[in-house]
């Protein structure tokens, strides 16, 4: 029997772990013993969604599944420990610690390195790269110097994939943003012209400054002024560029690109390709045969690959090879899909169509903001490639049709369509030999394989093919396919969760648990995702009267409830004060109209009868907040998904038709339920007659007056599906109206799905609103008496969300980074004329604020 050999990887990335994970899986006999020499201190984490720390700054949420090795004997890992030499002729390697590892294989998984160029002034301090957690944990201590600064601004100078993503956490720390680009467009790479420029013109619009056709020239210490405050601190560096302008800023972040991490085979006599990297074989064997390589410091035929997915086909090439196999690189899907703040941008195969003699099908709106291209062999029948910008939602399917023949008329896949899905758009339409998970080389023959052979769920599929573990981009074509193969799904909130909503909703209300990291050990499995971490988030609200900022619950949520006010297109926010009923008093109109004006905000009238205040920066929102607490306004709730508002008519006290007093009702309705948090928005409207000026029986809970009472009318709502509202009960007075209501919302708030609408979710029940009649009305669930208590305890438990942060430190210091802005004379808001009415200007702008100080007691 052969004795076992050693196998001794340097790096511990996502390619690194791929490698050990794959070999282990296939090495049933325990052939090789594994030992993993990592650079950095933690073990590997998903390094395409580095961004993602800056929402949680939580290392271990990053971290890859099972990268510790835990309980396996024949795997040894070694963190921080840097490789500095290798010794070929006696197979060993030495740390910089001084300790020597043999081995029998090698494998160098040791990565690329973030490329700098040679520009003056890249070393001084507030210059960054955007490559590690360490690099993130830098950049983030910059910016809160820089929104003390002069200039709360940041720089990124490459706008590829990593500097768009760079620009993005720049954002989330709250800095005006620019990006600098030598190309034309941004993500020249991925891009056509047509594509880039209007992607260009929509990252303007979210309020990010690009640059294009220019290059640094230098980076050097600002001019030093006195600083307006004692706190305030000016460390500003001015880049300059090569078309003689200057940008003044708190933070550079380099993001040209990346080189691979090749001088440690340099030193050791491998060959290396022409351009960088360790020259390998498809076999991804150096030029020793005893040493492979891997990932992006792999030069398989001469060509490094920068992206995950081509890392991971050669660690499982590797893998396949140590065990005696035949595998060979295959080449690479170079395919990218890229989402940040709300802009979906993915191209795939021949994007830039240089195939000779293709064709191209483009549809190109500048309107809607959105350009999509294909590239066709000339015959026009197989799919080369192709470009999708502003709307990506194509992309699952179209990129695995790549190199097979379209099921129909191209401009109908990606031609806008005015209902139905496109001809043959949908998964049902590949062929078994079509790449569903590009990351993983998963096919469609696979999984069609998996799920005869009894996956039955999207986790099943997962974990037996490995299929949308990587970047998750190709999971909802998963669930199409398991629905197309006709296995039935099921009801689980998301693979962490095999519980529905309504049974977590259950399990919350019947256990003291009240984080989601206690709910998920008990209860699910794995980290969590975007979809169970913002509806148990909902949850826990809407069963407590806990802040929705508080412990680990902030973390969970969505943008818009992370900073208690609703992102705009520009990356502005909007602030709007609750109106209950739509009842003013001149003094608050006058104090909203102030603080529009003080802050350089566009106003609009809501549907709801509400005043929308727009264009506030981050750091602006909590002194707004304070202006408005302070005159007796407060929270919303525009935000989240809960009440919205109560609309009303002016009812009895002023129209000569009015039957009921419509306003004073829907100033009782919207302060019982403001706050209350549910699976989706709730709009609210009291009418005072049958003429019906409050437009209720468009609302998800309506309220018409009556000679003798009132009419309850439920499940209706506007949006992409309206509905009419449908009687529930009539000429109901006062306390029964109240009770009636208390009880529909907890029971559509107990039982809805995630993001499910009253509408949908009253013609989804058994027996429709005759059933919820019953429950309602009748009680035939014997649970009208908890639904009412459980409304009680939120009416008792209510405070205002905005009141909440101003009034403690630690919530307000989610703004500490970026409220110290000192007072400027930049310009604020500037508006423009567009069909006849004033609109902001999306240009990003300097707003001066004042020292934002806790609220410790208010009245």
């Amino acid at each position: 029997m052969q004795s076992t050999r050693n196998v001794v990887v340097v790096g511990h990335g996502m390619v690194g772990h791929r490698f050990v994970e794959a070999l282990r899986a296939r090495d049933t006999e325990g052939s090789w013993r594994v030992t993993v020499l990592g650079e950095e201190r933690e073990a590997a984490y998903d390094r395409v969604g580095l961004t993602g720390y800056t929402e949680h700054w939580d290392r271990s949420l990053l971290a890859l599944p099972g990268n510790e090795y835990a309980g396996d004997d024949l795997v040894e890992l070694h963190l921080g420990s840097a490789v500095v030499e290798i010794d070929r002729p006696a197979r060993t390697v030495r740390t910089a610690d001084g300790c020597t590892f043999s081995y029998d294989a090698l494998v160098l998984a040791t990565g690329s390195y973030a490329f700098v160029p040679p520009v003056p002034g890249r070393d001084l301090p507030g210059c960054h790269v955007y490559r590690t957690l360490d690099d993130l944990d830098a950049i983030r201590a910059s910016a809160a110097n820089a929104s003390k600064s002069k200039s709360p601004v940041g720089v990124v100078i490459g706008g590829g994939l990593l500097g768009l993503e760079a620009a993005n956490a720049l954002r989330q720390f709250g800095l005006r943003t620019h990006v600098l680009e030598m190309s034309p467009h941004l993500m020249a790479a991925q891009l056509d012209e047509a594509g880039g420029v209007l992607l260009n013109r929509m990252m303007r619009d979210l309020g990010i400054e690009v640059h294009t056709a220019v290059s640094t020239q230098s980076i050097a210490p600002a001019q030093k002024r006195k600083p307006l405050r004692r706190s305030e601190i000016d460390d500003s560096l001015r880049v300059s560029l090569d078309d003689g302008t200057a940008i003044d800023a708190g933070v550079v972040i380099f993001a040209a690109g990346v080189r691979p991490r090749d001088e440690l085979a340099r030193e050791a006599g491998l060959d290396m390709a022409q351009r960088g990297g360790v020259l390998t074989d498809s076999n991804c064997v150096t030029s020793d045969p005893n040493i492979y390589a891997i990932g992006e410091v792999a030069a398989v035929d001469g060509r490094c690959y920068g992206l995950v997915a081509p890392g991971y086909t050669t660690a499982e090439v590797v893998a396949d090879r140590l065990l005696g196999g035949s595998a060979e690189f295959p080449g690479a899907d170079m395919s990218t899909k890229l989402k940040l703040l709300g802009v979906d941008v993915a191209s795939f195969g021949d994007a830039k169509g240089i195939t000779p003699n293709c064709l191209e099908v483009v549809v190109n709106d500048p309107v809607k903001q959105t350009y999509a291209k294909l590239v066709l062999s000339d015959d026009a029948k197989t799919l080369l490639g192709g470009i999708l910008v502003g709307d990506a939602s194509a992309y699952g399917v179209l990129r695995p049709m790549v190199a097979s023949e379209l099921p129909g008329d191209p401009l109908a896949l990606i031609a806008p369509t005015t209902g139905g899905d496109a001809p043959g758009l949908g998964v049902g339409a590949l062929p078994d030999i079509a790449q569903i998970c590009s990351c993983n080389n998963v096919t469609k023959g696979d999984l069609t394989e998996a799920i005869a052979g009894g996956c039955c769920d999207v986790a099943d599929l997962k974990k037996c093919t490995l299929a949308g573990t990587s970047c998750g981009s190709c999971v909802p074509l998963l669930k199409q396919l398991l629905e197309a193969q006709g296995v039935e799904q099921s009801k689980a909130l998301c693979e962490h969760f095999s519980q529905s909503r309504a049974e977590l909703f259950e399990i919350i209300s019947a256990t003291e648990i009240r984080t989601f990291s206690g709910l998920i050990e008990r209860f699910g499995t794995g980290k969590g995702c975007d979809i169970c971490k913002p509806t148990i988030a909902s949850i826990l609200a809407s069963t407590s009267s806990d802040h929705i900022l508080d412990g680990e619950q902030a973390a969970l949520q969505d943008s818009n409830d992370h900073f208690l006010a609703n992102i705009q297109r520009n990356g502005s926010y909007s602030v709007v004060p609750r109106v209950p009923g739509g009842d003013i008093t001149p003094e608050q109109l006058i104090l909203i109209g102030e603080i529009a004006r003080d802050f350089g905000l566009y106003t609009k009238i809501t549907g709801g009868q509400r005043i929308d205040m727009f264009g506030a920066r981050v750091e602006q929102l909590p002194e707004i907040w304070r202006r408005l607490v302070e005159g007796g306004m407060e929270s919303g709730h525009a935000y989240g998904k809960s009440l919205r508002t109560v609309k009303s008519c002016v009812g009895s006290d002023w129209c000569r038709y009015g039957q009921q007093d419509s306003v004073q009702m829907a100033i009782n309705l919207e302060l019982r339920y403001r706050g209350l948090r549910a699976p989706h928005k709730i709009k609210m409207g009291v009418s005072g007659c049958a003429r019906e000026c409050a437009e209720a029986r468009g609302k998800d809970v309506g309220v018409i007056a009556t000679d003798s009472g009132w009419n309850l009318y439920v499940g209706g709502n506007g949006g992409m599906t309206p509905r009419h509202a449908q009687l529930l009960a009539g000429d109901l007075d006062d306390e029964t109206l109240i009770r009636y209501i208390d009880r529909f919302l907890m029971f559509y708030i107990r039982t809805a799905d995630r993001l499910q609408r009253t509408a949908p979710w009253v013609e989804a029940l058994d027996g429709g609103i005759d059933h919820l009649r019953d429950v309602v009305c009748d009680d035939s669930l014997g649970l009208a008496e908890e639904f009412e208590a459980a409304m009680a305890r939120h009416v008792e438990g209510y405070a205002c969300e905005w009141k909440g942060v101003l009034q403690d430190p630690d919530k307000l210091a989610r703004f500490v980074s970026f409220v110290n802005a000192p007072d400027t004379p930049d310009p604020t808001v500037s508006f423009t004329e567009r069909s006849g009415r004033k609109v902001p200007d999306l240009r990003p702008v300097s707003i001066g604020m004042p020292t934002i100080r806790p609220l410790q007691e208010m009245s």
